[in-house]
């Protein structure tokens, strides 16, 4: 997994309305990058509406900000529609975005076992160095979990 000192992997993907997202578009910008396992789940869904609902306070800090998870352009449409998501978010179908990351790992869940994306969320600096890694990400206060990472700093 990305940690804390390692550069942002160059990548691109498609948003959900099929347009071309690409690490260059955040050259010189900070940046979040939060992936979550499914969208439209519990968990999933207080993260992305948590984060949108705080996006003027993420923004504020100079950031900008974009979620990733493995699912089809179509899924992702729906939903960042369906949540009025006031950021894009990536369909990594492929999965190359998340292996770069190294969030694509073996889970565990009622016994059984699967890959999978661990729910992770990177901050990178203007220079594209990650300057934090929470791997423990409370989804109904992801943003004020980041807010609070940036002030330690």
């Amino acid at each position: 997994m990305l940690k804390v000192g390692d550069r942002l992997p160059e990548f691109e993907g498609v948003n959900q309305d099929g347009e071309k997202v690409s690490s260059e578009d955040f050259s010189g910008k900070k940046l979040i990058v939060f992936f979550y396992p499914k969208a439209n789940t519990p968990g999933c869904t207080a993260e992305a509406c948590n984060l949108s609902d705080n996006i003027s306070r993420l923004k504020n800090q100079g950031f900008e900000l974009i979620g990733i998870s493995a699912e089809a352009v179509k899924a992702q449409k729906n939903f960042h529609e369906k949540f009025k998501l006031q950021y894009d978010i990536i369909a990594d179908e492929s999965r190359d975005i998340v292996e770069k990351f190294g969030v694509w790992q073996l889970k565990k869940f009622m016994g059984r076992e699967f890959m999978g994306i661990v729910r992770t969320t990177f901050i990178f600096d203007e220079s594209g160095i990650c300057t934090n890694v929470i791997g423990k990400v409370k989804t109904k206060e992801a943003a004020e979990q980041i807010l609070e990472t940036v002030r330690i700093q």
